[in-house]
């Protein structure tokens, strides 16, 4: 018997569209700041990992497109990718790209630097543009954040692609450094509670 599909079933779209929205114009990048967000506030409201299991929209991409339309070796991932010297090397790794992100981003606001309408992609690439830039009331620093922010999201979509061809269709959520974020939250706020005890 098929299980009854829920509305959270569904977000895979969003992820899609955000990704589609971004190539056209790249302020509609700001909008990512929600999959940062929403994931800490349920870990930390909730004490659950539920926004990985559930409501993760790239997740569900991947295992539709590794899963259902059969795009994956369905293979196990290597186990020093699931070990923990890997998720928290990623995780800071990620956190030092993004910081320097930011950094740059202060000083497109500060005025010591022009905008770059590029995305960087796997940090190393970088792809123009232009296009989906033309200018608005805000600072060019806005721009410049969009930028940088759809670069990191464009960059770990690409990854979790990647291992999606090569492993199991969800082998990103293993060391996505949001669900290693969470599973830091979770345990902390269990800990806590075994603490009151």
């Amino acid at each position: 018997m098929r299980t009854k599909k829920k509305w959270y079933d569904y977000l895979w779209v969003v992820s899609l569209t955000y990704l589609i929205l971004g190539f056209f114009n790249i302020l509609f990048a700001w909008l990512g700041l929600l999959c940062f967000f929403i994931p800490l506030l349920i870990a930390m409201i909730k004490g659950n990992k539920a926004y990985c299991n559930k409501y993760c929209g790239r997740g569900q991409l991947f295992a539709l497109v590794g899963g259902r339309f059969g795009f994956s070796r369905k293979k196990d991932i290597p186990k020093w990718m699931r070990s923990a010297f890997f998720r928290y090397g990623f995780l800071i790794f990620f956190f030092v790209m993004f910081f320097l992100m930011l950094w740059n981003t202060y000083l497109v606001f500060a005025g010591g630097k022009d905008l770059s309408a590029v995305v960087t992609l796997l940090w190393t690439f970088q792809l123009p543009w232009h296009w989906a830039y033309h200018g608005t009331l805000f600072s060019d620093g806005v721009a410049q954040f969009a930028f940088g922010f759809y670069s990191v999201m464009l960059t770990s979509t690409v990854l979790g692609f990647v291992t999606m061809l090569l492993f199991k269709p969800r082998s990103w959520c293993v060391y996505c450094p949001m669900g290693t974020i969470t599973q830091l939250i979770c345990k902390a706020e269990h800990a806590g509670s075994s603490a009151k005890r």
